[in-house]
């Protein structure tokens, strides 16, 4: 089979690298473009980029130039890593220029007409690609994205709840690892011993994005789940690994037995497809009081599974639980991996 050949847009960053790093092997996409900002354009990637992952850089890549984030690029669609402030307009322009774009920058993933997509948990939405083609006069291109690093931690946690139960209100408390603030991040004179409970912009973003997520595409539109949501977010001293502590209120009554059940047993799309990245398990369970841990745990399912533990009954809302995913893996560049496998499946991607 003929891969499709992809594009990186913010490819010295630490979520570009983490792209890279999923791609060397996979069975359908190969890196044939690279962009980044001014100081890396021109340059081999291996003289551009200081690999900041474990492992050593992919020997295929080092050698590729590294290109301005404009169109054209020769390649067949984008992942896109970008900043928000320069994503806005570059995915809109190569969007217009025919390049499918798949992004894990935040500037579009609120537009009415944009998919955001988690495949477990909304597939249908990709049908709102067709009406983004049809408003913004979009040939062969779009714009897809894909969820917040938190949000998708969450909302993996709840859409088996929300289809089995209903969830009416939802508390979440986020402790957020340091590698979501890129690199070089938070300073360390500020993450050591500390605490910090501000991300800027974290907290609307979660509460946002899950109502979208969890809503219903219908008429050509995204439908709002009907469900209260409130957030607030921490950056802790973790290098990877983000983990929500969750507390839900339930439309009905339900059981810690049913609970365990629906997220244990949870499968989607992606796993009847089988898509190359879709873990064979999405949401596991672990019944030890003291998990999930970050150490022990982002890395399940190859980064692409949710851990969930302790769950208990609460003593405000019904039920409590922690949740816990890889923030650069499932969390951002394997979640918009997952994101482009299910539209090839679809047709959306052609070469």
């Amino acid at each position: 089979m003929t891969k499709f050949r992809v594009g990186i847009l913010g490819a010295t960053g630490v979520v570009g690298q983490r792209f890279i790093q999923l791609l060397e092997d996979h069975p359908q996409f190969e890196v044939a473009a690279l962009a980044a900002s001014d100081r890396s354009q021109g340059k081999e990637y291996a003289d551009a980029c200081t690999w900041r992952l474990p492992g050593e850089m992919p020997h295929r890549v080092k050698a590729i130039r590294v290109q301005s984030p404009e169109p054209p690029l020769d390649c067949d669609f984008v992942f896109s890593s970008l900043p928000g402030d320069i994503a806005a307009e570059a995915e809109q322009n190569f969007a217009r220029g025919g390049y499918p774009v798949i992004s894990n920058s935040s500037s579009h993933r609120m537009a009415a007409d944009v998919p955001l997509l988690i495949p477990e948990v909304n597939p249908d939405h990709v049908s709102m690609i067709n009406v983004q083609q049809d408003i913004r006069g979009y040939d062969r291109g779009f714009i897809v994205t894909n969820p917040n690093c938190s949000a998708i931690v969450i909302v993996m946690a709840l859409a088996p709840l929300q289809a089995q139960f209903g969830v009416t209100s939802c508390v979440a408390t986020t402790m957020q690892a340091l590698s979501g603030a890129g690199y070089p991040g938070v300073a360390s004179l500020d993450a050591t011993d500390n605490v910090v409970p501000f991300i800027s912009g974290e907290e609307e973003k979660i509460e946002a994005e899950t109502l979208k997520l969890l809503g219903r595409y219908h008429g050509g539109a995204i439908e709002a789940a009907e469900m209260k949501i409130s957030a607030q977010c921490n950056r802790v001293n973790v290098t990877d690994g983000h983990m929500a502590s969750m507390r839900v209120q339930f439309a009905q009554s339900v059981s810690i037995d049913q609970i365990r059940e629906a997220l244990s047993s949870f499968t989607a799309v992606p796993q009847e497809l089988n898509l190359h990245s879709a873990p064979e398990r999405p949401v596991i369970v672990r019944d030890e009081a003291d998990r999930p841990q970050p150490r022990l745990d982002r890395d399940a399912g190859k980064g692409m599974s949710i851990t969930v533990g302790k769950i208990r009954a609460d003593g405000v809302l019904d039920y409590r639980f922690v949740a816990l995913g890889h923030n650069t893996v499932r969390g951002a560049a394997g979640a918009a991996i997952l994101n482009a496998e299910l539209l090839v499946a679809k047709g959306y991607l052609v070469h």
